[in-house]
């Protein structure tokens, strides 16, 4: 068979075997386009639609389905980034900060962070070893607890030195002399007082009186509970008063903690007060607002200035 004859028959079955040269591929347009024929060479039937492998027809059936694809992808892609980017912004951000899920304040004051003062070279602590004594070697003025943030200093009470007047202050005039004759006998060695007043109104006043023993301390103490048992130990301006469960679950090692609320009906303001006898000190927490003192920032209060003297 001759080398016409063989093209002629596979080209009519449909199978081209001619060999396209690289060179003439140059660019897809010219793919379908066939080089006309020069004299005396046969080029085959002239009614035989030109050979080429691409498909022009199916290709544009496709185009819109794939750009129809990429632009979900887009759309998913750029939606995916959106909400992670949402969900990092939102973890990002303090709680108290992302509307409805701010943490609503109990009503505890801010106080600094408070730690236990230093001690004198060689000096134990209270109810350690080689101190039977359980002195407070600390300096006193160091462990009056400060005042919260916001709050307005008293400049009479300011965490220093105190006379013993300030403390006579708290109590009605009547009972000022027997106090101060007791005072005389037991050796009192220290006073410190600091005072404030928060913005809610409440006025806050500690003192800090350090005797000569633990003995005397103690003496004080139930010098103190005995006249408030009989309502003559009260607070000027109090009436009469009962134990305050409020600060009953306060558990704090070597302190004992008494405290007190006055009854209802009581004038414009109520004072509540916490007596706070640790070792060789004895300590008075007093607070006083219109209306009434608030049950948690006066918790709060008592349980600082009892874990500092223990």
């Amino acid at each position: 068979m001759t080398e016409q004859t063989q093209t002629q028959t596979q080209t009519e079955t449909g199978v081209e075997v001619e060999p396209v040269a690289p060179a003439e591929l140059e660019s897809p347009a010219q793919a379908d386009v066939r080089t006309p024929p020069e004299a005396g060479v046969q080029a085959g039937p002239p009614d035989l639609p030109a050979p080429g492998p691409v498909r022009p027809a199916q290709g544009k059936s496709r185009r819109p389905l794939l750009l129809g694809v990429l632009r979900w992808t887009a759309a998913v892609l750029v939606c995916g980034g959106l909400g992670a980017g949402t969900a990092m912004g939102i973890t990002a951000m303090e709680r108290t900060d992302v509307p409805g899920l701010a943490t609503e304040s109990d009503g505890r004051w801010e106080y600094p962070r408070i730690s236990l003062p230093a001690l004198p070279a060689d000096a134990p602590r209270p109810w350690t070893e080689g101190n039977p004594g359980e002195i407070h070697h600390a300096d006193l003025r160091k462990l009056v607890l400060p005042a919260p943030a916001g709050a307005t200093l008293d400049p009479k009470l300011n965490g220093g030195w105190s006379g013993l007047d300030s403390y006579l202050a708290l109590l009605p005039q009547g009972q000022r002399g027997p106090v101060e004759e007791f005072m005389a006998e037991s050796a009192l060695r220290h006073v410190a007082a600091r005072g404030w007043t928060t913005p809610d109104g409440t006025t806050t006043r500690i003192h800090l009186l350090r005797f000569s023993s633990v003995a005397f301390a103690e003496a004080f103490r139930d010098e103190v509970m005995g006249g408030a048992s009989k309502g003559s130990g009260l607070p000027a301006g109090v009436g009469s008063a009962a134990i305050d469960p409020s600060t009953r679950d306060i558990e704090v090692p070597n302190v004992s903690g008494y405290t007190y609320a006055e009854e209802e009906p009581h004038g414009p303001e109520q004072t509540r007060w916490s007596y706070l006898q640790a070792g060789d000190t004895f300590g008075v927490v007093t607070q006083t607002r219109k209306g009434g003192v608030l049950t948690v920032p006066f918790q709060q209060t008592v349980t600082l200035q009892a874990q500092l003297l223990g």
